[in-house]
């Protein structure tokens, strides 16, 4: 084999050589690579997703009332006087309350639950639960759940700044009466009743307390 050939082969295998490389260390075009994205000019982005339509419907309110019901523009009202009320939050809240309050009456352990009362709600309970232990009378209740609950009623002072709320419940628990001699004369361990209650929580807006009280109850 003559010298120019050995020549061309040594430096055809170097050229494979090099390009073998290159290849390892860049890779190729090929397969899922995905080309640079284009830099999109600032003035072409969508403007929907920053978008705010002043003057809409407030999610927050029309997930519990109609839109252009009485009670949507004074949850409304309400929310211009105090912009963090959220209407949701309340819903959500009034729902805890409602099991704590049923299952506080219920074992007459009213201490626990006086902070969320109005002062003539918890004298009504009291009067209640005295006159259930003059008898000699006891209750033993489980509460299951909340089955519905519904916003169904709001009311505003802009005067005062008074607000209303009432909620429809529907529970669900167990409970029965015992006498003084531990037999039962009501209800039934077993079966569960389902309990309907209409409440009205009310608070002064705008204010530091952002406690809600129940100020009445009716089945």
């Amino acid at each position: 084999m003559n010298s120019p050939l050995i020549q061309l082969l040594v430096l055809a295998g170097i050229a494979i050589f090099l390009i073998l490389r290159l290849k390892s260390v860049l890779g190729t075009r090929e397969g899922f690579e995905k080309p640079p994205l284009q830099q999109q000019p600032e003035a072409n982005k969508s403007r929907r997703d920053f978008e705010v339509i002043e003057g809409g419907p407030d999610p927050d309110i029309t997930d519990h009332v109609a839109e252009d019901s009485d009670q949507a523009q004074t949850l409304a009202a309400m929310k211009r006087v105090e912009p963090s009320f959220s209407v949701s939050e309340f819903v959500q809240g009034a729902r805890g309350a409602y099991e704590m309050i049923v299952m506080g009456f219920e074992k007459g352990n009213l201490d626990e639950i006086q902070p969320f009362l109005s002062e003539e709600v918890f004298e009504t309970f009291v009067s209640v639960v005295a006159a259930r232990e003059d008898q000699g009378l006891t209750i033993e209740a489980e509460f299951i759940g909340v089955r519905e609950t519904t916003l169904a009623d709001a009311r505003f002072d802009k005067d005062t700044n008074q607000a209303e709320i009432t909620m429809r419940f529907v529970g669900e628990l167990t409970s029965v009466v015992r006498d003084r001699g531990g037999d039962i004369i009501e209800g039934n361990p077993n079966t569960v009743k389902r309990q309907k209650d209409s409440w009205t929580f009310a608070r002064v807006m705008g204010t530091d307390d952002p406690n809600w009280l129940l100020v009445a109850t009716d089945a």
